[in-house]
């Protein structure tokens, strides 16, 4: 009888096992290949794990004035302890004129060492991108590797400096619009035939939109509008001229019930300016 105990005593101790909680801030180092703009540098992942389900944003960066934030989606299966990560969208960057982000894919698994002392955590693994080549279509991305450690914060701190495309053209105010609702969805398009317009999107002075093309497939951003922030004010800068100037956008609104449609020009003089007013709803008066 000792052996079917022992069998017994083996399962019930595999599956009392506690599945590894990898929410949180990673930060590492990725290798890319010798020819790449920077061969290794820091990355950072921000993970946020529902069920199975792994949203987040990433950032990638050499120093602070050189960095690229993507968002994210994967999976987390706890059973073979694999995460697989993929990076959907650049939100803004700034690197060298001569360098072009890659969107990557990650295939990790999750490590902690042993021993009497507190032990890292660390998530290891490989990179690829889909398509093998950068967000130009011509660039070749060849494959890497990376490790991560668990951090208790984020360590990330971007030197923000307004570019002159911002500072030194006049910001056209479009519209005013009231809102009662605290999300904001604006969505960008081309305005007409797709002619290479480029386009950079700031919400009160920060960047969420850095050089993407208008497409007939939007440009999404959501606006948060609060008590605390009534006035939010975006801003679209014109990145050049596109094959038929000026640089115009059609920028679609939702806010709560309502929709509002824009359209936004931008040129070598002036950007587009669209200011969001937060107004409480109406509603009955509460007694006190």
């Amino acid at each position: 009888m000792a052996r079917p105990l022992l069998l017994v005593m083996l399962f019930f101790s595999a599956v009392s096992l506690p599945a590894q909680d990898i929410n949180g801030i990673w930060k590492g180092k990725l290798v890319m290949a010798p020819s790449g703009c920077f061969p290794v540098y820091n990355i950072e992942l921000q993970l946020q794990v529902a069920g199975s389900r792994i949203t987040g944003t990433a950032y990638h960066f050499s120093d602070s004035l050189n960095y690229v934030r993507e968002n994210f989606e994967g999976t987390y299966n706890r059973d073979s302890n694999l995460i697989s990560i993929k990076e959907i969208g650049i939100v803004t960057f700034k690197i060298k004129e001569d360098c072009v982000p890659c969107i990557k894919t990650y295939n990790l698994t999750f490590h902690k060492g042993s021993g009497n002392v507190v032990t890292e955590e660390q998530l290891r693994g490989t990179w690829s991108t889909p398509t093998g080549k950068a967000i130009d279509g011509k660039t070749i991305c060849e494959p890497g590797t990376i490790v991560l450690n668990r951090f208790d914060r984020a360590t990330f701190k971007p030197e923000l400096k307004l570019p002159p495309s911002l500072t030194k053209r006049k910001a056209e105010l479009v519209k005013e619009i009231k809102v009662d609702t605290g999300t904001i969805k604006i969505e960008f398009f081309d305005n007409g035939q797709i002619d290479g317009d480029t386009v950079s999107v700031y919400v009160n002075n920060m960047p969420v939109v850095s050089y993407q093309m208008l497409k007939t497939q939007p440009i999404r951003i959501n606006v948060r509008v609060d008590q605390r922030r009534t006035m939010q004010e975006v801003i679209m800068v014109g990145e050049n001229l596109g094959a038929i100037p000026p640089n115009t956008a059609l920028m679609i609104i939702t806010a709560g019930t309502k929709r509002y449609q824009l359209y936004l020009t931008s040129d070598e003089q002036k950007n587009a300016m669209v200011r969001f007013v937060y107004e409480r709803p109406a509603g009955p008066e509460k007694s006190h």
